[in-house]
């Protein structure tokens, strides 16, 4: 009996944790916010688009700076205020206006930008900083 109490406390344990780590990696940070909108030359070409979200992934997994990242594409918009024009968009938050100047330097970002630069033909960023 005593053996249990301890496993299912373990386990207890390890599952908070688990459940915490993610959590810390999906709060959105109100610091400083990175909005990207990319408009491809064929926003229908199935090879462009792996080809994107393979080298964007690649990047977001080695950024030391981004925080929140979410990659999104537009869903079919029902009412007219809503651009879908877009192919793909980006949202990053990062902690400071620091950190997203140093991401824009950093190796993984330059990689995607000169990997992926010759799919789109428009580029949009949006930043704000929170209050």
């Amino acid at each position: 009996m005593k053996t249990r109490i301890i496993i299912l406390f373990l386990v207890g344990i390890v599952s908070s944790s688990c459940v915490q780590i993610k959590n810390d990696m999906s709060n959105f940070d109100h610091t400083f916010t990175h909005v990207v909108y990319f408009w491809f030359k064929n926003p229908d070409n199935a090879a462009d688009k792996a080809k994107f979200e393979a080298s964007l992934k690649k990047f977001l997994d080695n950024s030391q700076y981004a925080k929140t990242k979410f990659i999104g594409t537009p869903p079919k918009a029902i009412r007219d205020v809503v651009d879908d024009s877009f192919t793909y968009s980006l949202i990053l938050s990062f902690e400071s206006a620091e950190a997203q100047a140093a991401y824009q330097e950093e190796e993984p970002h330059l990689v995607f930008i000169e990997e992926c630069k010759d799919l789109w033909e428009k580029v949009i960023v949006y930043d704000s900083q929170g209050i």
